[in-house]
């Protein structure tokens, strides 16, 4: 029989590009007894598939530090360490922006205005040393790394045209008589190699931050699973247990207050608990002996014992972590492909510049040598990849600032790509499109009967319930300044209503169901009003003095006013809106029709929201996913677009790519535009980027001197190298005045 094949992930630690990711991954997988493996560079990690009786991660954990990296294979504190190292590779990339960017500074201005000062290059030698070769040493180390496994990269010419401008600028300072010789002037570029660092790191420094967030999403789910819990032994006694020590067929008990630890079926006692994070309804939830619980709920104010039945990573909360994990782990489009371009881009300048040189020293004739090292550093100079480096970030950067500015954050490049190809937009009902807490809306008194004084009754009752709804009736007579009766003979039927007696008279309070069941019938005028009331989306509580229904309570979740107007405006952009609850259809449609909207689901579990967006997405839909809980984060990872409003719950908005921050449905048409605007600015800046390329290459290497005699000076390529990038930044701001 064959071995099974073991699947595992592990941090990786010291990436600092996709290329790095690839070399971790090709090193992986030649591993004897590695069937397949990847490495995500969004979220630092490595799966690997492999089949144990053959190799192990201590062999993966060497073969990764082989080449420079490292594997934590610790299971136990892993995130912690990747974590710690994150935050460590933050700070120092943060640093080292910054002093590159003090020093390059004085650099600028003597290289550009005091070049003929006294000792001008002696003093750009020792402020441009320290940028090069300490601040942006990693640029070296990297490119070291990748030529080592016959790789290169960004860092590689990063490297390459920073390290050649310096050694030739250092030359011409120690040795200018060398040019002067030839009737040339010994040109320096020493601020161009501090700049190309500076604003290189500083594109490094914005990739870092947007990386840096990425497991706080999961530590807060991991954070709903409680450490211990209380174990029933076979003798009745209790025993508190680690969470990691329970398994499948135990008895264990939940008191109020307390986080349900494990996946189970309630075997004595009853409570309501709080499934938000399942069901995405704010109403707790009855549970009784057979119903079942899931881990990560809250119980509330009874207690229970159940079985448990999923522990560990069967639990439905486990798989929630896992789907978040993927979601998180996906790379920016746009960003792979400038990953694509720079992998052809790098190799072919480096080639340009070589075949230059060589060109020169065949065809060249008299000043052969002076022309092609001239023309070959000029080469490198002007294809630096600063403008390219930059395209990318600075859009993001000033996209995400105007996001901020009309209520939308933004957590990363990926969603600003996608949102404008979006075509069908799947939103939660309860704290999306309505507000997410039940209210009373009215209590009409039946004719004949006092209104105070049944509603003094009435808060009597609801006062001595533990339902949820009973809260928002009593909250709604307190504001309406009505004082409570002592009711006495208070019985509460679980899971139904409340029956109780005041003054001689029995009342029974609860749905229409349990009035029935009290042989109560609800006359015509009354049906129709109940009728009436469902069909606009309400809750219905029925109160009945002895026989007789004397009041109903409305109760409803309301929808937001800016719901409607920013579903239209979606519908009439070209976007399907689908709205999808876990409310019955009557509710749902009843929501449906008050705001105009074609195509809603009812009835949803978070398997079934993120199954219906697996569905549009096979048809070949762009969907993006709307939500406020922790029940929407299974829909808000299969999504291409996940938002969140700001007043959910704190996974979600960890989770989603994009925050909605004042809870209004209207920024979510702005949030569409601004990627489109975004996008545009990006695709500009990379055109501008390989467009300046394109010609200043030729340029540089000399393509004009056998027509006209003209070779671009290497300061002038500096100079234009330094133009494209503020080119890319001044398109990128102007994002800033657009309007949305």
């Amino acid at each position: 029989m064959a071995t099974q094949l073991i699947k595992e992930t592990y941090p990786v630690l010291e990436m600092t590009c996709a290329a790095c990711a690839v070399s971790v991954e090709s090193m992986l997988k030649s591993v004897n007894g590695v069937a397949d493996a990847g490495v995500n560079f969004a979220n630092q990690s490595a799966w690997v598939s492999y089949n144990p009786a053959l190799t192990n991660p201590e062999k993966f954990q060497q073969t990764v530090r082989s080449i420079g990296y490292d594997l934590v294979i610790e299971k136990e504190n892993a995130e912690e360490v990747q974590e710690l190292a994150q935050q460590k590779q933050y700070a120092a990339i943060r640093q080292r922006t910054i002093w590159a960017g003090v020093f390059s500074i004085p650099l600028v201005i003597i290289g550009m205005f005091f070049i003929d000062m006294p000792y001008a290059n002696w003093i750009m030698l020792v402020l441009a040393t320290p940028v090069v070769f300490y601040f942006g040493r990693n640029f070296f180390i990297n490119a070291f790394k990748q030529a080592r496994n016959g790789k290169a990269s960004m860092d590689t010419l990063v490297a390459l045209s920073t390290g050649v401008a310096w050694l030739f600028s250092t030359f011409n300072t120690l040795y200018p008589e060398f040019w002067h010789a030839r009737g040339l002037h010994a040109h320096v570029y020493f601020e161009a190699a501090a700049v190309v660092i500076a604003f290189i790191s500083l594109g490094k420094l914005l990739e870092e931050k947007a990386k840096s967030n990425t497991s706080s999403a999961l530590k807060k789910l991991m954070g709903l699973q409680p450490q211990t819990v209380t174990r029933v032994l076979e003798d009745g006694s209790l025993e508190l247990t680690p969470i990691q020590a329970v398994l499948a067929g135990q008895l264990l008990l939940v008191k109020p207050g307390e986080k349900i630890p494990v996946d189970g079926s309630v075997k004595n006692g009853s409570s309501y608990v709080d499934e938000s994070m399942i069901s995405g309804e704010p109403v707790p939830v009855l549970k009784q002996a057979g119903e079942k619980v899931f881990a990560g709920t809250i119980n509330q104010k009874g207690s229970f014992q159940f079985i448990a039945e999923k522990v560990g990573s069967d639990t439905v909360l486990a798989q929630i972590i896992r789907l978040v994990k993927e979601a998180q782990g996906s790379k920016a489009p746009v960003q792979r492909l400038v990953d694509k371009i720079a992998g052809i881009f790098v190799p072919i300048v480096i080639g340009i510049s070589i075949l230059t040189f060589i060109s020169w020293m065949v065809l060249g004739g008299e000043n052969a040598f002076t022309h092609g090292l001239l023309t070959a550093i000029t080469v490198l100079v002007i294809a630096c990849p600063c403008a390219l480096g930059l395209a990318t970030p600075t859009a993001i950067m000033v996209g995400v600032g105007k996001g901020a500015e009309n209520n939308i954050l933004i957590k990363d490049a990926e969603s600003l790509e996608r949102a404008h190809l979006v075509n069908a937009m799947v939103l939660d009902k309860t704290g999306t499109i309505t507000e997410g807490h039940p209210t009373v809306e009215a209590i009409e008194v039946a004719a004949g009967y006092d209104p105070a004084s049944i509603k003094a009754i009435l808060s009597a009752i609801e006062s001595r319930s533990e339902h949820p709804l009973a809260d928002a009736v009593v909250r709604f007579l307190n504001a309406e300044g009505i004082k409570a009766v002592e009711a006495d003979s208070v019985e509460s039927i679980t899971g139904m209503g409340i029956k109780a007696g005041y003054n001689g008279k029995q009342y029974t309070l609860g749905n229409q169901r349990f009035l029935e069941q009290e042989g109560i019938k609800l006359p015509a005028v009354i049906q129709s009003r109940k009728n009436e009331l469902e069909s606009a989306a309400h809750t219905v509580i029925l109160l009945a003095e002895n026989k007789t229904v004397v009041a109903l309570v409305a109760i409803t979740d309301k929808i937001k006013s800016g719901s409607a107007a920013a579903i239209a405006q979606l519908e009439k952009s070209g976007v399907e809106v689908y709205m999808l609850t876990g409310d019955n259809r009557h509710t749902a449609a009843a929501i449906a029709q008050q705001l105009n909207l074609k195509h809603f689901e009812a009835e949803q579990l978070p398997g079934d929201k993120a199954e219906f967006i697996k569905q549009l997405k096979a048809k070949g839909k762009i969907v993006a996913m709307v939500g406020d809980g922790i029940n929407d984060s299974q829909a808000l990872a299969e999504a291409d677009l996940s938002i969140a409003m700001g007043k959910g719950s704190d996974i979600a908005m960890d989770v989603a790519k994009m925050t909605l921050i004042g809870s209004d449905l209207n920024s979510i048409p702005k949030a569409l535009k601004l990627s489109h605007k975004t996008v545009r600015a990006i695709r500009q800046n990379l055109f501008w980027a390989f467009i300046y390329n394109i010609i200043g290459i030729p340029l540089a290497a000399g393509i004009l001197y056998p027509v006209n005699g003209f070779l671009l000076d290497p300061m002038i390529a500096g100079a234009a190298m330094a133009l494209s990038s503020v080119s890319v930044v001044a398109n990128s701001l102007r994002l800033k005045f657009s309007k949305l």
